[in-house]
């Protein structure tokens, strides 16, 4: 039984490991502006800040949205969220934008890491 809970385990870091993957992979690809205290990085920068912060959180990050909360979404310093400016000038929170490119990777859906997809308008 040790060995199922062991290759269990396996798995599921090797998932998690994926998923972080991914998600900083999207962030380095997106040509987005990230948004840092009010001051403009680039896509590398803002790769590097969040690889060095799930260093620091890497004992309390269980799944990709704990590393979207701990290393991606707000800064230690000031509680100011992280923003995101794509091409088309529209700024969001990183948490959120994050957030659905992790839900269509879950769905393994192809995805560009430009601007999230809008939710229809039902009237």
């Amino acid at each position: 039984m040790g060995s199922t809970t062991i290759a269990a385990t396996t798995t599921d870091n090797e998932r998690l490991d994926a998923a972080i993957n991914y998600l900083l992979a999207f962030v380095a690809e997106s040509d987005c502006t990230f948004i840092r205290n009010g001051k403009p990085h680039t896509a590398k920068e803002a790769v590097n800040h969040m690889q060095r912060k799930y260093e620091h959180f890497k004992d309390e990050i269980n799944t990709p949205e704990d590393f979207i909360r701990l290393a991606a979404t707000k800064s230690l310093l000031s509680g100011k969220p992280y923003m995101v400016k794509t091409k088309a000038g529209r700024l969001l929170k990183s948490e959120t934008w994050l957030l659905e490119a992790l839900e269509a990777y879950r769905q393994k859906r192809p995805v560009k890491p430009v601007d999230p997809p809008r939710e229809s308008i039902k009237n």
